[in-house]
């Protein structure tokens, strides 16, 4: 049996496509194309699927998640159109067998079951058009700590507004609450130029993400410790000068991170940043892109 480690990454450029390639930028195979502005991508190697998220058209109420094997085979569409607004990243969680998402135009934090069923709203930011014309209320990145007992989420504002955060709460509802009247949201950060994707070394208690906004601070990979000694919660630049980087990928076993830009290009670093390299380029508008460690016979 050969255990071979691979990259599934989105393209939202090129009518929508889903690939997988190796970590050295070998291999590159097209899985899936004709995805509706594909965001988001989570891997359950164990059960042999990848899963996305389609944005749909941001002004409409049409976004949708899908499912295929990992050889591309067998798309499945698990969550339909409408039942989500615009979908961006998401996370499979191993532990109660759950994918999350944020919902950017929806204004929401969702999750399901695997196979697409018991569609729930965790967080509810705003409602209504006019609150969905305040960016600031628009939820984008999302990690989950099972250990931990918190779900984390980015809320990017205005382009390079300075006015984006990033926030957790419990994963579980508090009794007599409801979504958009939670007791238990936290502001870890805010006055960030424009956060976008997070992840999570839970055995590290490291928060990573992307910021698309404009230097000194946006165009980078951050990282910040879940366990701030002095409880003020501090972060650290990692990576700098990407190209509107969205999507982050871990393999802590590896000690390495994976990068997505808007233009095109898949970057590899440890995790503290250093032996930054490109391993693709000029491969379209990328966005979410997924670690995975297959077994092949």
């Amino acid at each position: 049996m050969d255990d071979r480690d691979t990259l599934f990454v989105l393209e939202a450029s090129g009518g929508g496509r889903l690939f997988s390639v190796l970590p050295d930028g070998s291999g590159k195979t097209v899985l899936v194309t004709g995805c509706r502005i594909p965001d988001g991508v989570a891997v359950d190697a164990g059960a042999g699927y990848v899963y996305w998220t389609n944005m749909g058209v941001p002004t409409e109420n049409d976004g949708s998640v899908e499912r295929v094997d990992l050889d591309g085979g067998n798309r499945t569409t698990i969550v339909p159109d409408g039942a989500t607004h615009t979908p961006k990243q998401l996370h499979l969680e191993a532990a109660d067998r759950k994918l999350y998402w944020s919902d950017r135009e929806g204004m929401r934090v969702m999750r399901c079951d695997l196979d697409g069923s018991n569609v729930e709203t965790l967080v509810r930011t705003g409602e209504g058009e006019d609150d969905r014309r305040d960016e600031t209320k628009w939820c984008v990145g999302v990690a989950v700590d099972p250990v931990g007992g918190h779900l984390y989420w980015s809320q990017k504002g205005p382009s390079d507004a300075g006015l984006g955060r990033i926030l957790r709460a419990g994963i579980a509802l508090p009794a007599g609450r409801t979504p958009d009247r939670r007791d238990d949201v936290e502001v870890l950060f805010e006055g960030l130029p424009e956060p976008i994707d997070l992840e999570l070394d839970v055995r590290a208690r490291a928060l990573y993400w992307t910021d698309r906004g404009d230097p000194p601070r946006g165009n980078t990979v951050n990282r910040a410790s879940l366990d701030p000694p002095d409880g003020r919660w501090t972060y650290e630049i990692l990576v700098t000068h990407l190209m509107e980087g969205i999507g982050i990928a871990l393999d802590p076993d590896g000690d390495r991170m994976y990068v997505t830009d808007l233009a095109g290009t898949v970057y590899a670093a440890g995790l503290d940043g250093s032996d930054r390299r490109e391993i693709l380029v000029a491969q379209g508008n990328l966005t979410g892109i997924a670690h995975a460690v297959l077994h092949r016979g």
